[in-house]
């Protein structure tokens, strides 16, 4: 089943608006959580969505809540997002990097007291369409154990980082798990399971039923042992230069609310395009394992998801929309 873009992002904003959200935040949200659908990441799309709206109704996202400035200094800033919703915290702290990467060649916006982003990459995108360089991190409620570890004491804290490119941007967001769970939802709304081990069972056998994984907590870091140290440093990181809740902090809650963030901009007029384009040809260049395939660089496939979808029209789980057309 597909819709198009429009009628996904008017579904959403008529819920919000139900829900008292104001106009521009309303607007802004449903436009995300649209292009979330629109460019594939439908685990941040469509299918996270309705609980938003529970989060919403519960009082954890404040609709008419806005971001305030605690501190500035150089090229940092320190915000409270004062619990209003995550998406439209994020991208207002990624516009004021880019604001001060514009003016100081780097920016840096820490943020507290914040909610769920949605997809990360949406605000890298950003970046990269201000013409910089984004970086940007989060911590999360627990979802995996420390390396060498039983029980989750470590959040999901995905890391993005984009690249300008006239030709298509280049923006990597990723979890700390092989799988992120919205990854794992989709696999078991489809009755699939993952091609690849993505946690362990209650015995700590590795294996790839999500929805075990998704009811132990105990998803499989990235890397191994690299994964669980990156997602403890990127929680270190945030809470350090936010003052803000510590994933232990955050999890102490069944609900996942008043998160950390970070959002890095880099400008410079001269991005050396020529040796961008050397590096993705080389990269691209190095041969395929299946004949037919072809390497990609991270984005790539965003772009050629998006333009079908604006062509075809957003695929939605039937029974995830009709649950969301009755709110």
């Amino acid at each position: 089943m597909r819709i198009s873009f429009q009628e996904l992002k008017q579904e959403f904003k008529r819920i919000l608006l139900k829900l008292s959200f104001p106009e521009e935040t309303a607007d802004s949200c449903a436009t995300i959580f649209a292009e979330n659908s629109r460019d594939g990441v439908y685990s941040h799309g469509l299918n996270r969505f309705p609980v938003f709206v529970k989060y919403a109704k519960k009082g954890f996202i404040k609709p008419d809540a806005l971001p305030s400035l605690l501190e500035a200094y150089g090229v940092m800033e320190r915000w409270d997002g004062n619990f209003a919703p995550g998406m439209s915290n994020a991208a207002h702290c990624m516009k004021r990097a880019v604001e001060l990467a514009k003016v100081n060649g780097m920016g840096c916006v820490a943020l507290k007291n914040t909610n769920h982003w949605m997809r990360g990459g949406t605000y890298g995108w950003q970046a990269a369409e201000a013409g910089c360089i984004g970086i940007c991190f989060t911590n999360a409620t627990v979802s995996m154990p420390a390396w060498g570890g039983k029980d989750p004491v470590l959040g999901n804290n995905p890391l993005v980082i984009a690249i300008p490119r006239k030709e298509g941007h280049v923006v990597l967001d990723m979890a700390m798990s092989q799988f992120s769970y919205g990854k794992m939802q989709e696999y078991e709304l489809k009755n699939e399971v993952l091609p690849f081990p993505g946690g362990y069972n209650e015995a700590g056998e590795m294996i790839n039923d999500p929805v075990e994984i998704r009811k132990t907590r105990r998803a499989l870091p990235i890397g191994l042992w690299k994964g669980s140290g990156l997602a403890l440093v990127l929680d270190l990181l945030v809470v350090a230069l936010s003052g803000g809740n510590s994933t232990g902090k955050i999890s102490e809650h069944a609900d996942e609310t008043g998160v950390s963030q970070c959002f890095i901009a880099i400008h410079r007029p001269d991005m050396h395009d020529a040796l961008i384009e050397e590096v993705i040809a080389y990269t691209k260049n190095g041969g395929t394992v299946k004949p037919g395939e072809q390497v990609s660089y991270p984005g790539e496939r965003t772009l050629q998801t998006r333009r079908e979808n604006e062509e075809k029209g957003i695929p939605v789980n039937e029974e995830m929309w009709m649950k969301v057309k009755g709110m």
